[in-house]
């Protein structure tokens, strides 16, 4: 899928062996108000656009505040490219086996989460991809989200290969790799979205391995 930014996690959890403790009531609540701004948002950019929906709108429409809107989403671009995936996109590629190549493990865990994301609400990620690929403010704003992305990966490579995470190498790889995925989810999009999730996979593949195989044509 399109990078996209990712609330921000307490990075000592990850420290321990510990299971990941129940979201409070008060957490619970939030992510709720979160998806209900997300979900009207969503709906009212498939209605009438997303140059015609005004935050204003969507607040009203979401039962919430102008100010509620921006606490949650900086910016209205943000509302397509806020998730909560990046953490699921690192930990599949710690779980990849630690013999398997750095880029082939990127590969296929960056594959992997686009399906789990894909099969958990297809709608809406292919909404989301259209709207990425169509709307160029939301491709301007990518960019920075991109690098939250970008550093996450870094950093579960860099565990991988015992690179540092600030490595020229380790960072052109994972650059050029998340830039062909959205190729490929751009290519998605502009031949109509049609076929299975196979038929996603093969594409991914296919981009990606022209990274593999060294950018011969």
């Amino acid at each position: 899928m399109a990078p996209a930014r990712t609330e921000s996690t307490d990075d000592s959890a990850a420290d321990t062996d510990l299971p990941p403790a129940k979201p409070s009531l008060r957490e619970r609540k939030k992510i709720q108000t979160r998806q209900a701004i997300r979900r009207t948002a969503y709906r009212l950019f498939e209605e009438q656009g997303y140059d015609a929906t005004p935050v204003d709108q969507i607040a009203e429409e979401a039962e919430v505040s102008p100010s509620t809107v921006f606490r949650y989403f900086p910016t209205k671009e943000d509302i397509v490219l806020t998730d909560e995936y990046d953490p699921l996109i690192e930990e599949t590629l710690r779980q990849r086996p630690p013999n398997e190549p750095p880029v082939a493990a990127l590969r296929e865990a960056l594959y992997s989460s686009i399906a789990r994301i894909y099969q958990a609400d297809a709608a809406e990620t292919v909404q989301r991809i259209r709207l990425i690929r169509e709307v160029p403010a939301l491709r301007g704003r990518m960019s920075e989200h991109s690098a939250e992305t970008a550093w996450l990966l870094r950093r579960a490579l860099a565990e991988r290969t015992g690179r540092s995470e600030d490595d020229l190498e380790l960072r052109i790889v994972t650059g050029a790799m998340l830039g062909a995925l959205t190729e490929a989810m751009y290519a998605w999009v502009d031949t109509g979205m049609a076929g299975t999730l196979e038929d996603l996979r093969a594409l991914v593949t296919r981009s990606l391995g022209v990274l593999e195989r060294g950018l011969t044509l």
